[in-house]
């Protein structure tokens, strides 16, 4: 899942209405250009652009039908080219968003190479306890920033839309379940009744990144400061739980080499409990607490349930954008059982 490889014959993009576009974009620019395509993802496929004189990263939407409001790299787009001007770390965009089809297959913008670290394993195998602890302090610290941008002074006033973010987003993945199911799962059926009905207040409105994790950032490549965070294809405004709850989800998580930190923390570690997560992230956000975190919990597996299921239909349909997506699809009903066990914890009978 880390580093780059060739070009897959069946994603083809071509590099010379590539290169037309961008220096038609650039004053200065000169190819010629050659692609590499990131190994991890399944969402939006990302490639490496080589020139002669800089690199940069290429994001598209998949070629093929889409599902309705995904692989929306246009929202993408517009919110690190308003946060980048705030000093929060996102890559620069450059040249501005292609919507012409007609240029390499599909809409798609460009931005900066950040170089740095890529982090996959939360338990941060290699590093000493309060190495550790930096990072998490980092990732925690960045959640709380941007959790308390001001996004109408940033020009996202209507980013999200008005009322319950976790309403919206119960009933948005529902229906891109709906859109692309392909199996009856009980547990599935159980949450779609459950959640909309139980759905909590909210209190306040943010930026919320929507896939806060930390394979998703980029960290110096010498110290535990976060460089860029990336791939905002859900982000929207919304409530500051969403993120929290889904980074929370870490530590009720077994560790298999992915985000999940669960019995790796304390001090012998140097990973942060939740409890301390926790503190740390109200302090800096002006809360006195946080709710009862299993609704939390088992809505975010749903979502993933429903994005896992959306992968699982474009592989099926030939147009999944990670070789790995076979394995992918076929955790579908255990991220339902999974989040229906949370549902239960929180009530649900």
């Amino acid at each position: 899942m880390t580093g780059t490889m060739a070009v897959p014959p069946d994603d083809p993009v071509d590099m010379s209405a590539l290169e037309r576009w961008m220096k038609a974009r650039m004053p200065g620019f000169s190819g010629p250009v050659s692609l590499a395509k990131f190994k991890g993802g399944q969402s939006n496929p990302t490639y490496r652009v080589d020139t002669p004189g800089r690199r940069y990263v290429l994001r598209r939407q998949p070629f093929g039908k889409l599902l309705p409001s995904a692989h929306a790299v246009d929202r993408e787009y517009r919110l690190i080219a308003a946060l980048h001007p705030t000093g929060f770390p996102v890559p620069r965009p450059y040249f501005g968003l292609c919507s012409d089809d007609s240029v390499i297959g599909s809409m798609f913008y460009v931005m900066e190479l950040v170089e740095g670290r890529t982090i996959w394993d939360g338990t941060l195998p290699g590093l000493t306890p309060p190495e550790r602890t930096a990072h998490y302090h980092a990732m925690i610290d960045t959640l709380a920033r941007l959790h308390t941008i001001d996004y109408v002074a940033a020009g996202l006033g209507d980013y999200g839309k008005p009322g319950n973010y976790f309403e919206r987003q119960v009933g948005r993945w529902t229906r891109q379940y709906r859109a692309s199911q392909t199996d009856e799962i009980e547990a599935a059926e159980k949450l779609i009744d459950f959640l909309p009905r139980t759905v909590p207040k909210q209190d306040r409105t943010a930026i919320v990144h929507g896939d806060y994790r930390i394979d998703n950032m980029i960290f110096a490549p010498d110290a535990p400061n976060i460089l860029a965070l990336l791939d905002w294809e859900l982000s929207t405004l919304g409530d500051p739980l969403a993120d929290f709850a889904y980074f929370a989800m870490n530590w009720v998580t077994e560790p298999e080499g992915r985000s999940g930190v669960m019995g790796r923390t304390g001090p012998e570690t140097g990973i942060p409990t939740l409890e301390e997560v926790t503190e740390r992230y109200c302090e800096r956000t002006g809360r006195d607490g946080v709710p009862d975190l299993n609704w939390y919990f088992s809505y975010n597996l749903f979502r993933l349930m429903g994005i896992v299921q959306g992968i699982k239909k474009r592989w099926l349909d030939g147009n999944a954008s990670n070789a790995k997506a076979a394995a992918t699809a076929a955790r579908v009903p255990g991220l339902a059982e999974a989040a229906w066990e949370f549902a239960r914890k929180a009530g649900a009978e």
